[in-house]
């Protein structure tokens, strides 16, 4: 059976050789097994290394998979102090793949699966690797979004309460069969929604130890990669996304904290992580914080879920993985259920 994810050299060769400068001839492709969105894959020139990240094959979900709105928000970080990959050619929908992709530089970096990072030889550089992400997401928060062109990038004010509505409503649409935990959790989030603050900045939606490149030689970030789900938002929703890592099983699909001796390894708590980042941000703390997580909580769920329909469906980017999808949907579902319970 032919590989929907397989891309042709040959005809794909040619015509980023006449849209990218530099590119030389493609003498092949390697796909990433990373992932279950957008499919990248490595292409290997006689110029040297590119990356090809396009929407996935096959019928998509309205306003998933957007691959022009990752291009368009790296692209305009390249003016910012937030580290990301250069962005070398944005194709049409009509591309010689079928569907819309975009190509990027390649960075050279580490790329740290496991946030108990184990493989780092020292508590002082497990600690530097913690907070050279903490200083990155602060620095995204505080990009100049009119600035960088990115002003209309999202719709400002409202933010959890029109997130809600989408995640339930790709949620709905990808159900697979009834989940309890699920549906309490999008009744009670509905219901402790917080007064609109006015906080609006460019929020990641995946901020994540695996979404980052660091330097081989040093515990910083040289580039945040995947910003599919990238907008103008609360910029709580990001630091509490990445917060719930503290949260699940390091046992489990998710490589959490859960279980793992921090003040052993020389990681921060999540408390201590939380401060650190509001001194960053100049701000005294963060109010409604089991609000935030609950609905980091949800918002991976729906993903999950997605992601579990479309591997039903025969169009995950790596299917025999995203099968156990549907079980995460019920893990994150009942943490969030203990959480919101333990309030």
């Amino acid at each position: 059976m032919n590989d929907p994810n397989a891309l042709d050299e040959s005809v794909l060769g040619p015509y980023l050789a006449q849209h990218i400068d530099g590119f030389g001839t493609l003498t092949g492709i390697v796909k990433f097994n990373a992932g279950q969105s957008n499919p990248t894959y490595l292409l290997n020139t006689s110029t040297g290394r590119f990356v090809l990240r396009a929407k996935p094959p096959g019928a998509l979900l309205k306003s998933a998979h957007q691959v022009d709105r990752e291009y368009r928000v790296m692209k305009a970080l390249e003016s910012t102090d937030v580290p990301v990959p250069r962005m070398l050619h944005l194709s049409g929908e009509d591309s010689p793949i079928g569907r819309q992709f975009f190509v990027m530089e390649f960075l050279d970096g580490r790329i740290l699966w496991d946030p108990a990072l184990g493989e780092i030889a020292t508590n002082a550089e497990r600690g530097a690797i913690y907070d050279s992400m903490n200083a990155t997401l602060a620095k995204l928060h505080g990009v100049d979004i009119d600035a960088c062109g990115l002003s209309d990038f999202g719709k400002p004010g409202s933010y959890f309460e029109r997130q809600i509505t989408r995640w339930t409503s790709q949620y709905r649409a990808s159900e697979t069969g009834t989940i309890a935990e699920m549906n309490r959790l999008i009744e009670w989030l509905e219901g402790r929604i917080p007064a609109d603050d006015g906080l609006v900045s460019l929020v990641h939606g995946d901020y994540r130890l695996d979404n980052m490149m660091f330097a081989h030689d040093r515990p910083e970030v040289i580039a945040v990669l995947d910003w599919e789900l990238s907008t103008l938002g609360h910029p709580y929703s990001d630091i509490a996304y990445q917060c719930m890592q503290w949260r699940l099983s390091h046992s489990s699909g998710f490589r959490g904290l859960g279980g793992v001796d921090r003040k052993a390894a020389g990681i921060p708590t999540e408390a201590e992580y939380v401060a650190l980042y509001c001194r960053r941000r100049g701000i005294a703390g963060i109010d409604n914080w089991v609000f935030y997580l609950a609905f980091s909580f949800f918002r991976l769920a729906a993903i999950c879920q997605g992601v579990y329909k479309r591997a039903l469906d025969g169009n995950a980017s790596n299917p025999e993985k995203a099968k156990s999808y549907g079980e995460a949907v019920r893990l994150l579902s009942a943490l969030a259920v203990q959480l919101i319970d333990g309030e």
